[in-house]
């Protein structure tokens, strides 16, 4: 018998990019670049556990934006298309670098890894989330949901039925696409505020995570801490973030990623290739981008890139074993540490982007497969285990109220409403009052009723977090405002065509072929609770 938990779960989350309207887009490139680097690199960790016998459980988010773009055929041919090009660079670079040695064998581990990603894309018949959800089917992995479009909870309380339409819209999806209920939901941002509680539970929902001071914080204060989940009064559990765990993952300064041997993200070849010969493998336009072939590593901080050492994976692989079992050693101490304390089983909740491992930090799915591996033949102090094993096998939980908190910058709501992105608070309010009122029509026609449901889409779509997190960071700002702003301009002239009984039916035909996602929404999820 183990005496504690540890759970892993990981956010897989990218924001609604998709544009038909246009033959190139930078920021497609997001999901073509997660998909690479992170969710086929993640199914072959996942697919080579389940092969070697070994029953691993790890909760995932799979949010409806991602799952939507996954199953998109315009964005699965042009990541086809990605690819090719990226097969195509790198067995150009074998021969480009015939000379170097180094370089060589680095071009010939990128030129398997991508024919390893293609062998995997099309085994699957390009539909990533059927490979997903065989490991849901098995157990093996808990995939939960999200916001409809990772709305920011707390900053859309004055409106209940604009967070309510995030989670209920976000449920339907995913019983869409899983065939079943989701059990748990990851709050966007981790962001929490009381009340929220009831819609989920309202929504058949059974648990859902906070940041560890949401907890910690919680009335009366857990006797627990944030080594055991809490049930609020509607009986839907919380999950508190363990800060241990995760800044030995996270942090810039003292987490994993940031070892000298592993390969550096910000020093790629299509920043650094003569111009002529990278040309066809950049943006249409001329501009550089990254390729993701990268050939050097972190090699120390105090190091420009211009004094980046080669990388070399096989070391690197190395490093990320040595790594997770210094992860495995120090759950082992501090689970049994709480478990005496404790006198009962802890669990340690570790949440993480997905896209941190594989996509930021290269070497994070070999991390996990060792995490997993390691876990299960060289300790028993602690089981590895998803959120809803947990709560099955461990059903009785102190009653709290959370503390209103997200997992963000000062662990509040400060880097979603600041001096860069307030702005657009008071045209999203006016634009959930105008789709609150629009809720209570009946439909003339099938056109209206179009509208209708084009306009819960483009507030959805207007609402994710993403877009105010990017004007906070500062990059890709003009896109971030170019998104808002369209989706708000839609939803306007919506519901202005809408009162006026005179809807632009081409117009309308185009916005449903562009902002397509939840094809079978009913804007009636915001009539008054």
């Amino acid at each position: 018998m183990a005496f504690g938990y540890v759970a892993l779960v990981l956010h897989a989350h990218l924001p609604f990019v998709r544009h038909p309207e246009s033959d190139y887009v930078l920021e497609e490139e997001w999901l073509f670049e997660a998909i690479t680097e992170t969710y086929i690199p993640l199914l072959h960790v996942f697919e080579g556990l389940k092969r070697d016998g070994i029953d691993f459980k790890m909760t995932m988010s799979m949010t409806p934006p991602l799952v939507s773009m996954l199953r998109d055929p315009l964005l699965q041919d042009r990541f086809e298309a990605h690819l090719a090009l990226l097969e195509e660079l790198a067995k150009k670079e074998i021969d480009h670098n015939k000379d170097n040695g180094h370089i060589r064998y680095l071009a010939e581990h990128y030129v398997e890894s991508f024919a390893q990603i293609r062998a995997t894309w099309e085994r699957y018949d390009r539909d990533l989330v059927t490979a997903f959800k065989q490991f849901l089917d098995s157990n093996n992995l808990e995939i939960i949901t999200c916001g409809a479009t990772h709305g920011y909870f707390p900053l859309m309380k004055m409106y209940p039925q604009a967070v309510w339409a995030q989670i209920k819209v976000a449920c339907e999806h995913y019983e869409e696409t899983f065939g079943r209920p989701p059990k748990g939901i990851w709050l966007p941002e981790c962001a929490y505020f009381e009340g929220v509680e009831r819609m989920l539970a309202d929504a058949g929902l059974r648990y859902f995570l906070v940041d560890g001071h949401g907890i910690l914080y919680a009335r009366p204060r857990p006797r627990y801490g944030s080594y055991a989940p809490i049930y609020t009064e509607t009986g839907v559990a919380a999950f508190g973030r363990d800060h241990e765990s995760s800044q030995q993952v996270w942090s810039s300064q003292v987490g994993y990623p940031g070892d000298p041997v592993y390969r550096e993200f910000y020093k790629d070849l299509g920043w650094e290739a003569e111009y002529e010969y990278i040309k066809p493998y950049i943006m249409p336009n001329g501009q550089r981008k990254n390729t993701g072939i990268k050939y050097h590593r972190i090699t120390s901080r105090q190091a420009g890139l211009s004094d980046k050492a080669l990388y070399d994976p096989y070391w690197a692989k190395e490093k990320a074993a040595e790594h997770a079992a210094n992860f495995m050693y120090n759950r082992e101490q501090q689970v049994g540490n709480l478990a005496n304390l404790m006198q009962r089983a802890p669990i340690v909740v570790s949440p993480y982007d997905a896209e941190l491992f594989g996509h930021w930090w290269y070497e994070g799915p070999w991390f996990i497969d060792f995490l997993f591996r390691k876990s299960w033949y060289d300790q028993n102090v602690y089981e590895m285990t998803h959120l809803a094993d947990y709560l099955l096998y461990n059903p009785t939980q102190q009653v709290c109220r959370p503390s209103q908190s997200s997992w963000g910058y000062k662990g509040f709501h400060e880097y979603w409403l600041n001096e860069t992105n307030a702005w657009i608070y008071p045209h999203l309010h006016k634009a959930a009052e105008r789709m609150i009122e629009l809720g209570k029509r009946e439909p003339a026609d099938e056109l209206e009723w179009r509208a209708l449901n084009q306009a819960a889409r483009e507030l959805l779509l207007a609402q994710s977090s993403d877009w105010a997190f990017i004007m906070r960071t500062g990059t890709m700002v003009p896109y971030a405002v170019r998104r808002t702003r369209s989706h708000l301009l839609r939803l306007n002239k919506l519901y202005e065509e809408i009162n006026a009984g005179k809807i632009d039916s081409g117009w309308l035909e185009k916005v449903e072929k562009i902002d397509n996602i939840f094809p079978s929404i009913n804007y009636r999820v915001y009539r008054p609770l």
